[in-house]
């Protein structure tokens, strides 16, 4: 054993003591210095510290997946793995120094105790069970007993759901902290989850989160135990025992003490109690961990550092050395020691052992921890190709090292998938680390690096998202401190209330957030009314001075501010003055209720007026009396269209002069309907039916047709008065726009529709129908159908011009009277001509005559057909009648009938009959 005449100090006691505290004070006294912790968590906290007091250029941070190595470095804080030993500093300390009796790592604490000095200084921090084991070891130590600064206190079993706020509860497997994590994110709205094998990003994040009161509950490891500083008041243990890498186990008193001490920091006292599955503590247990009295460490694991580096048989052989003190016992097989016996047994390896600088690289590589933890197999393949490159290229090839980094850079996943790439990139950090084992140091340890801090971030990202309802917590804080709580509502309608969505703002009524429980609903319906109450005077103001441009009406009746809906119409005295209905929350208030209504008022008032312009000056013209007014009148009740058949015997005792002032104001009396033509745009038309349902009480509203067509396909079932108030009639299976109707009312009367007629080209076009859609429209409107069919009529040859026509009759005019006279050749060439084509059959068409009849029969409504009933109509006139059906007269031989006369047969029979 190697000691140092400098000073050697033993800092021992319980936990929050200030022992850390006290060494890196005692280390920032002297010029250089190296402290070694037992957690790069750890390590990367105090790091924070010193540069945060001295700067970054001269603190060093060397852990075994991380290097920050300044140029002018002063002080190093590292892992006690990763502790240079020839630096020669001035100061020395290592933490936590009781982990010399750990099973797994206990054999390093141990060879720093025993090897690891300072030049001027040299401090060990830890438990007082050390004392008898560092007095023995140690004969010159000096020991400082530093008392806990707070009380610490046992209040036996909580349930979870009556844990009180900053708590830290504790288990010790994987599953059993996510479920902890999961039951707290139900009942308490989140945790923070902090674990030895999180990277230290994540971990900070996770614990910032907690520090910073997003979330008043911890779920931790015993991870928590080394030496990490929260703010916790109480420690509750979920269980009392733990797999320690071969077994499980129950808690040694001075392993709970480490954990539970992490309550109460500095002068604030603090619990600790047990939770969940886990029994009551034992009274001795409670009363040594009260009273920080332990049963003192008598035993520490021991494994040679003097090693033969010869050959793999000697450095196997140095590793199983056996300790030549009672107090030391030797360490079992660690995992770089089982990973050496296992690449010592493969023929390649021992082939590039073949001196001390080989065995030495294939040492250092054996070190590599396990992070993956698929198997050992697997482990021993890649460190073996890893002793592979660097022994026979002097690097690990660059390419063959990107594969691997970049196919762990992906941060999608669940919580398990990111922590096994997370796991899988810490081998190629702790590589990249190692000098001299990469070409571009730098450029691999920044890119291994950066893929470490992307699935960390993403990491945090998951646990939190997971386990954290952060809106829940950070609400629930704000109202039970009864701060103003701050609303934000996005373009889209989003709420956010503190940074946290709640729900929806539409308009003025606000709708929660669809994806919140029972218990979080109660909480955020409570901030959002607290925190909208602002915001519904703002919007209400901005209404009030939009333009109407911003406002609109649906066709159901709805009232549109933008695309938030405001309100609806509802039925009022009369068609043209609906009353309003407005969609705004009871938390608004009144003064917004009314402003919301009054602006609604005023946007109906002007586009009624604007829509209905024509309408209402006729309906306030004092001019029109008599029984014109009547008439205006019921036209101005109907909304500006009324079927004639309604009005029949008032117009027909309306005068020139009173059909005059009417038309002064765009009345036309159409021979199916009186409206004003002004009333039959698409504005008004859409207008007219919404008023026109609401009068009727309505459940569904009848949409308006698309603007611009003709004729549109009957609906099923449609109200009542629908079709004028559409601006169409029905007529038949179709209906057709009113002032279009007119149009072929007008062409109609030319026709004689007593003896029958066809449908012309201007008839077809003004309705955009085919002959069998006219007919059905004939019909409709009380018409009878005939159909008949004919020998198509073929257009007769041209000459070609008119000098060969001339040319051919003036030969014809000379020869009319001689006899032909063919040459040998015309002879000849008529010989040889085909025998003439038989005549091919006539191409038939079909045509419709269309005669008034005297009682028209009912348009077909095809809601009756939809449901299945007979229509009431005969079956044998379901179909037009044929003409086919009457045998035609037969041609008198001394007056052919003209084929292109459809009505010649007809009038042949009449003249027969």
């Amino acid at each position: 054993m190697s000691l140092s005449p400098s000073r050697i100090t033993a800092v021992l006691g319980p936990t929050n003591t200030g022992k850390t505290h006290y060494a890196i004070e005692r280390m920032l006294g002297y010029r250089t210095g190296v402290i070694g912790l037992p957690l790069r968590l750890l390590a990367r906290e105090v790091y924070d510290k010193l540069v945060a007091l001295r700067g970054p250029s001269v603190v060093a941070l060397v852990t075994g997946e991380e290097r920050i190595v300044p140029g002018r470095v002063q002080y190093w804080v590292c892992t006690v793995e990763a502790m240079p030993q020839d630096i020669g500093a001035d100061f020395v300390a290592i933490d936590e120094i009781q982990l010399c009796a750990d099973p797994e790592r206990g054999h390093v604490f141990t060879d720093r105790l025993l090897n690891m000095r300072g030049r001027q200084e040299t401090v060990f921090l830890g438990s007082d069970t050390m004392r008898g084991a560092i007095a023995r070891l140690v004969p010159k130590t000096e020991f400082i007993r530093r008392d806990r600064l707070s009380e610490l206190s046992y209040t036996g079993a909580k349930k979870l759901s009556r844990m009180p706020a900053r708590s830290a509860i504790v288990g010790f497997s994987l599953e059993h902290v996510y479920a902890i994590a999961e039951l707290l994110r139900r009942q308490k709205g989140g945790a923070a989850v902090v674990m030895g094998a999180l990277s230290p990003r994540t971990r900070n994040a996770q614990v910032d989160m907690y520090q910073n009161g997003d979330v008043d509950f911890l779920v931790a490891t015993d991870a928590i135990g080394m030496g990490l500083n929260l703010d916790v008041k109480h420690v509750a243990f979920s269980g009392l025992s733990k797999f320690d890498g071969r077994r499980m186990r129950q808690l040694m008193p001075n392993e709970l003490s480490q954990i539970a001490g992490r309550a109460g920091r500095y002068m604030n006292s603090g619990t600790f109690g047990v939770t969940g599955e886990a029994s009551a503590l034992d009274p001795l247990v409670v009363d040594a961990i009260e009273n920080h009295r332990f049963t003192p460490i008598k035993h520490l694991h021991w494994r040679n550092s003097r090693l033969d580096f010869r050959s793999t048989d000697t450095l196997l052989s140095s590793l199983q050395s056996p300790p030549d003190d009672p107090v030391l016992v030797k360490a079992r097989e660690a995992d770089d020691q089982q990973t050496l016996q296992a690449l010592s047994a493969l023929p390649d390896v021992l082939d590039r052992c073949h001196d001390g600088a080989s065995v030495r690289l294939l040492w250092d590589v054996c070190q590599i921890p396990d992070f993956r933890k698929i198997s050992g197999s697997d482990h021993v393949a890649l460190m073996g190709q890893i002793f592979e490159y660097l022994h026979g290229r002097g690097a690990i090839p660059e390419d063959w090292l990107s594969k691997h980094i970049k196919r762990l850079d992906k941060v999608e996943g669940d919580i398990d998938a990111l922590s096994k790439r997370l796991a899988f990139v810490r081998t190629w950090t702790y590589v990249t680390q190692r000098n001299g084992w990469v070409s571009n140091e730098t450029y691999w340890r920044d890119e291994a690096r950066a893929v470490e801090d992307r699935l960390s971030d993403a990491l945090h990202g998951a646990l939190t998202q997971r386990f954290v309802d952060r809106r829940t917590s950070i609400l629930m804080r704000r109202l039970k401190q009864k701060e103003s709580l701050v609303a934000d509502v996005n373009s889209n309608g989003e709420v956010t209330v503190e940074g946290e969505f709640v729900g929806r703002l539409n308009g003025f009524r606000f709708q929660l957030d669809k994806n919140a429980s029972e218990q979080e609903a109660r909480t955020l319906r409570a901030a959002a009314t607290q925190a909208l109450q602002p915001e519904f005077r703002l919007r209400a103001d901005r209404m009030y001075n939009a333009p109407d441009t911003e406002f609109d009406f649906t066709e159901q009746g709805g009232l549109m501010w933008g695309e938030s809906a405001v309100g609806k119409l509802v039925a009022g005295a009369d068609a043209m003055s609906p009353m309003i209905e407005v969609f705004v929350d009871e938390e608004a208030g009144a003064e917004v209720v009314q402003k919301v209504q009054r602006r609604l008022g005023h946007f109906m008032e002007r586009k009624i007026n604007a829509a209905f312009e024509p309408l209402i000056a006729l309906g306030k013209d004092e001019a029109v009396n008599g029984l014109a007014r009547g008439v205006a009148f019921r036209l101005v009740e109907s909304l500006g269209v009324i079927p004639r058949s309604v009005i029949a015997n008032d117009v027909k005792d309306l005068d020139q002069d009173a059909r005059g002032m009417l038309r002064k104001h765009g009345v036309r009396f159409g021979q199916y309907t009186v409206y004003q033509q002004l009333m039959l745009k698409p504005a008004p038309t859409r207008l007219r039916l919404v008023l026109w349902s609401l009068q009727e009480g309505l459940d569904e509203f009848p949409e308006a047709p698309p603007a611009g067509l003709v004729t549109i396909p009957a609906l099923v079932d449609a109200p009542k008065g629908y079709y004028p108030r559409a601006g169409y009639r029905l007529a038949g299976s179709r209906a057709i726009r009113i002032d279009m109707l007119e149009r072929l009312a007008d062409m109609i009367r030319s026709q004689d529709s007593r003896t029958g007629f066809e449908a012309t080209a201007d008839m077809l076009s003004i309705t955009g129908m085919t002959f069998e859609q006219f007919a059905d429209l004939m019909e409709g409107l009380g018409y009878a159908v005939e159909k008949g069919e004919r020998e198509k009529q073929r257009p007769e040859p041209v000459v070609e011009t008119v000098k060969e026509e001339a040319k051919e009759q003036g030969a014809t005019d000379e020869k009319a009277d001689a006899p032909d006279e063919a040459s040998p050749e015309q002879v000849a060439e008529e010989a040889a001509e085909p025998e003439p084509a038989a005549p091919e059959a006539p191409e038939v068409e079909t045509f419709y005559v269309f005669r008034w009849q005297s009682k028209p029969r009912p348009a077909k409504q095809p809601d009756r057909q939809a449901r299945g009933k007979k229509p009431r109509r005969e079956a044998s006139k379901d179909k037009p009648k044929e003409a086919s059906h009457r045998k035609p007269v037969p041609p008198r031989k001394e007056k052919p009938i003209d084929p292109d006369n459809p009505f010649a047969a007809l009038m042949a029979l009449k003249q027969k009959s």
